[in-house]
């Protein structure tokens, strides 16, 4: 279960990455940014890694054996997509009004890693549901936070949000294909 703690933690830091860009950018109604945030954030990256899981399902015959190195590989490239993306311009900078349509395009934006990622759950001796639900809420609390953190002067913390979650996931990567 630490796995998938740590797994939640590294997945939301895209997301608190984002949540920091709308509160810096969102000066007015801060409590219902912020609950927007958590809850699209939150829905998608639960719902991302379970697509991701049921695609590892439907893979597992085909590369049973492999299975390792493909989560590492997938790992890898999520949290070496997260410090490349740490280190360049993001699209929420260009955001100037977060409408509805703008929170779900950056819900589905930010949890894609999540559906990759998901296929390593498998390896994982964990009950699904409940795994999904801690990433998911991990997220919703994580990107809550990050709207106030965002609010309060919290442009030097997105970068090193992003950098830490990269990290973690290349970690969880190395500690499957190692163990």
């Amino acid at each position: 279960m630490l796995e998938v703690l740590i797994l939640a933690f590294a997945l939301s830091m895209d997301a608190f990455a984002v949540s920091i860009g709308l509160g810096i950018r969102n000066k007015q109604n801060i409590k219902i940014m912020a609950l927007k945030a958590g809850i699209f954030f939150g829905i998608f990256q639960a719902l991302m890694p379970f697509i991701g899981f049921l695609g590892g399902i439907g893979l597992r015959e085909y590369i049973q054996g492999y299975d390792k190195i493909v989560a590492f590989l997938l790992l890898l490239a999520i949290g070496g997509k997260m410090l490349y993306e740490a280190f360049n311009e993001n699209v929420e900078e260009e955001i100037t009004q977060v409408t509805n349509k703008i929170l779900l395009t950056l819900a589905i934006a930010t949890s894609l890693d999540a559906m990759a990622a998901g296929y390593s759950l498998h390896l994982f001796s964990v009950n699904i549901y409940l795994s999904l639900f801690i990433i998911g809420f991990t997220t919703f609390i994580i990107s809550y936070i990050g709207v106030y953190v965002g609010n309060h002067g919290g442009e030097k913390y997105e970068k090193k949000a992003e950098i830490l979650g990269g990290i973690v996931l290349i970690l969880i990567g190395f500690k499957i294909l190692l163990f």
